[in-house]
């Protein structure tokens, strides 16, 4: 039997881009350094506009959380049959 380990762990890569402010250094030129944004207390961007105010959220519950559910509903209607769902009685 082998004493090979069975899982490879694999190292951590080694960290490229630099920590860049844009209000501290409005000059940086990305095309020479790999930037990350990060933000010091002084520039950092509010957190709290105008407009946080006028924007409203709300959700909207539909019978399908997927785009084109349809497809899948009938796929259940087929395997289960409706009588798991009361509320879609067929009228016709």
């Amino acid at each position: 039997m082998s004493s090979a380990a069975l899982t490879d762990f694999l190292p951590d890569t080694a960290y490229v881009a630099r920590a860049y402010c844009p209000g501290c250094e409005p000059d940086a030129d990305p095309s020479l350094d790999i930037l990350d944004v990060r933000w010091c207390k002084s520039h950092s961007p509010a957190r709290d506009g105008a407009d946080d105010d006028v924007v409203s959220a709300s959700a909207c519950l539909s019978g399908s959380a997927e785009a084109g559910g349809d497809d899948n509903r009938r796929w259940c209607d087929i395997l289960h049959g409706r009588a798991h769902l009361p509320h879609l009685i067929d009228c016709s």
